[in-house]
């Protein structure tokens, strides 16, 4: 069973002020077939989590590792990445005109698993996917995510997780900005693409509402760069209901622990 396994990292991102840490130490074991949900306030890292394991080069990691089943993912390309099975549907996905859905679709395919699908089946593929995301057939002639709304965009994404089918895939907020009924749909394509493949996900979110559709089998709460709480779907349900007061509370009580330690030790 593939492993993805993160040891103590540590990720800078570089501002005007110079070098931010954003991730502090986390540590995070996901097994192929397994979800995961992590859910925390604006500004805890869960973005850079994402971006980080697909190779984003704004991200530097400072300390700790990444690996796929004992390989070092860190020294690995964006592409050999993808090609070892990793997938990243992002928050926020990229218009690039000028090149079509199915001809970008079918360069991706080709470029992950090494040789071109068959036409024959491939279309067949493409056309069923997009059915059972209700996405309608001209949009793969169109520009990738030229023009789309938030919800299509979306779909998009889901639509190339099933095509592609990754091992492990991070979906970065996938949620926002859909309304009840696109939640469904995107989740319910997330779902299948699970069932036909036993792929590992990574959920991160700031609401249960996604979790009601794609249940999770863990549930991680991150603040300040870390996990500091783990526990299964009913975490989630506590979060719903208490908010991240606690934990944020906790971090105060940590720092202010640590700046007194600080002054002992220099007196």
């Amino acid at each position: 069973m593939s492993v993805l396994e993160i040891k103590d990292l540590s990720v800078s991102v570089e501002t005007d002020a110079g070098d931010t840490e954003i991730l502090n130490g986390l540590n995070l074991t996901m097994r192929k077939g397994e979800t995961h949900a992590i859910m925390g306030p604006n500004g805890s890292g869960k973005s850079t989590l994402a971006y980080t394991i697909a190779g984003h080069p704004k991200y530097k990691v400072t300390g700790g590792t990444i690996t796929l089943d004992g390989v070092d993912v860190l020294e690995m390309t964006v592409d050999e990445r993808a090609r070892a099975g990793l997938f990243l549907a992002m928050q926020y996905p990229v218009e690039i005109p000028g090149i079509s859905v199915t001809n970008f679709l079918r360069t991706a395919k080709t470029a992950v698993d090494g040789e071109a699908p068959p036409i024959r089946t491939w279309i067949k593929d493409v056309k069923g996917a997009m059915s059972n995301l209700r996405m309608d057939p001209k949009f793969g002639e169109r520009g990738v995510n030229e023009g789309f709304s938030g919800g299509e965009k979306k779909r998009h994404e889901i639509l190339q997780l099933e095509l592609l089918r990754p091992q492990f895939a991070v979906l970065d907020e996938t949620d926002s900005g859909l309304d009840v009924d696109a939640l469904k749909v995107v989740s319910e394509g997330v779902n299948r693409a699970k069932e036909n493949t036993g792929l590992g996900l990574l959920l991160i979110t700031h609401y249960t509402r996604i979790l009601r559709y794609i249940k999770p089998d863990f549930v991680h709460v991150m603040v300040a760069g870390r996990l500091v709480e783990s526990g299964g779907a009913e975490l989630a349900d506590r979060l719903e209901e208490e908010g991240y007061d606690r934990f944020l509370e906790d971090g105060k009580s940590e720092s202010a622990n640590e700046s007194n330690a600080t002054a002992d030790a220099a007196v």
